[in-house]
């Protein structure tokens, strides 16, 4: 059995950020985060773009536009969905992730997703550093996947 060891390496790739405004406090946790992460698997600061955005429903067209547009090697979705007291909380964790899973699969540019859906903002604060660093390192990890496929086979 051939086992592929994939290290999230992402020096010399380019990584566009989506972040959502709304509950800012928590997407800053997540930025702080995703920058950790991406400057740890070696990015270059003048290789990361952020776009700022409303909110989660908006984070998959800006996606879908850093594919269209930029030459980006790998994205990262940041938000945070709290539930409130309508049916709007389901609404808008089940597009979001759905519309970002779309552009990820569309466009074959990996994506972390880093949109938290939380009970509560306590909740999403606690674990919003964490989740930004996570979904900065799987979208760094998965842009170099090809590659190791690629060698892992002419072997």
């Amino acid at each position: 059995m051939k086992i592929i060891k994939n290290d999230a390496r992402g020096a010399g790739l380019r990584v566009g950020i989506v972040q959502a405004r709304f509950n800012q406090a928590i997407t800053e946790k997540l930025l702080q985060g995703t920058v950790r992460a991406l400057k740890e698997a070696g990015v270059a600061d003048d290789q990361m773009i952020l776009l700022t955005v409303a909110g989660a429903l908006e984070i998959p067209h800006a996606l879908q536009t850093f594919a269209d547009v930029g030459d980006i090697d790998a994205m990262v979705a940041l938000g945070a969905v709290v539930k409130g007291d309508t049916y709007h909380f389901e609404v808008v964790c089940n597009e979001s992730a759905a519309g970002i899973m779309r552009i990820n699969l569309d466009s074959g540019i990996p994506i972390g997703n880093g949109v938290l859906t939380t009970y509560t903002e306590e909740q999403a604060l606690a674990r919003a550093d964490q989740k930004g660093f996570e979904a900065a390192m799987t979208a760094i990890e998965l842009a170099g996947l090809e590659d190791l496929l690629a060698e892992a086979l002419d072997d």
